[in-house]
């Protein structure tokens, strides 16, 4: 059922643990604390759209997290000397290439996607310090922290960040699920030598993936200082695993080549309704990131068997 219906089992978890939370807690269904879920998910949400289209190729971005940080830098700091059009351009350009290396290591040299990914993130991190000098930077209110605007629907308050989450989705959606740029990446994750016998350049392929995954995260970094204005070079430390755990417990094959951004889409819930019902909980940070790991791990297994039902 899992094969046929992907999102069911994804569907299912996030309303028991919506459920669990609401039993246990006496604050998560208030429309104060479902509005923050919201708002808690953005940044994590949109750097999991491009870690499912680098998933889907079989691969994995070990550096989607530490990439947007740098973003964060960049906006924060030309933003202060250049003014915010400058910032996001250059922001989008810094971060386009880091996913142009990516794509390059990975397509036309061969590197396995893990060490490649694992080491850029390090190289990011470092270069991230810096240039921060390890100082946090303050962003005036103003168009950098537009996507943190709040909107208010009825007793339900979202941001414009919120807003852009869910369109980045659709446009995702819609590209890979009715257009030949997305039929492509699901052969050449899931089908790679049929793929090259039926002309798709794949090289070429993984090279926009990973070029893709990098433009994406400049959003991310703006709605991250939309969120908190602050630019922190020490920020979303935990973004990899979280980007990771949305994906894979959404629905998405670490193997490549099965999956989709909606069910993403409703792993990315799942991580943040559980971080935030473990915090209304009383629990502390440190057993959140043990249930965390623990929950991919789970997602992993439980899509290895899925993959064997499949070929059997």
């Amino acid at each position: 059922m899992l094969a046929r219906s992907p999102l069911v089992g994804p569907l299912v978890a996030l309303l028991v643990a919506v459920v669990v939370f609401a039993v246990i807690t006496d604050t998560f269904l208030r429309p104060t604390n479902l509005s923050l879920i919201l708002q808690q998910s953005v940044v994590i949400g949109i750097l999991a759209v491009a870690q499912t289209i680098v998933i889907l190729t079989a691969g994995i971005d070990l550096s989607i997290g530490a990439v947007a940080v740098l973003g964060t830098i960049v906006l924060a700091k030309v933003g202060g000397e250049h003014g915010p059009l400058v910032a996001i351009v250059a922001a989008a350009a810094v971060l386009a290439v880091v996913g142009l290396v990516n794509g390059a290591l990975v397509a036309w040299v061969h590197l396995p996607p893990f060490i490649v990914t694992l080491g850029v993130f390090t190289a990011m991190y470092a270069a991230t310090q810096l240039y921060a000098g390890s100082q946090v930077y303050p962003v005036a209110k103003g168009p950098l922290t537009w996507l943190g605007t709040k909107l208010s629907f009825g007793g339900l308050t979202i941001t414009t960040g919120v807003l852009a989450m869910l369109l980045l989705y659709l446009l995702a959606w819609y590209v890979l699920s009715h257009t030949a740029a997305g039929r492509h990446l699901y052969a050449v994750g899931g089908a790679p030598e049929a793929a090259r016998l039926t002309g798709i350049r794949s090289g070429r392929v993984l090279v926009i993936t990973y070029l893709v995954a990098g433009v994406v995260a400049v959003v991310a970094a703006w709605a991250a200082l939309g969120r908190i204005p602050n630019a922190d070079p020490n920020a979303y430390q935990n973004a990899n695993l979280e980007t990771i755990t949305a994906v894979v417990i959404g629905g998405t094959s670490l193997f490549g080549g099965r999956g989709s951004v909606l069910g993403t889409l409703v792993g990315t819930l799942i991580v943040a309704v559980l971080r935030n019902g473990l915090t209304q909980a009383g629990v502390d940070n440190l057993y959140q990131n043990i249930a965390t790991g623990a929950l991919v791990i789970a997602a992993v297994a439980l899509d290895q068997v899925s993959r064997r039902r499949v070929q059997t």
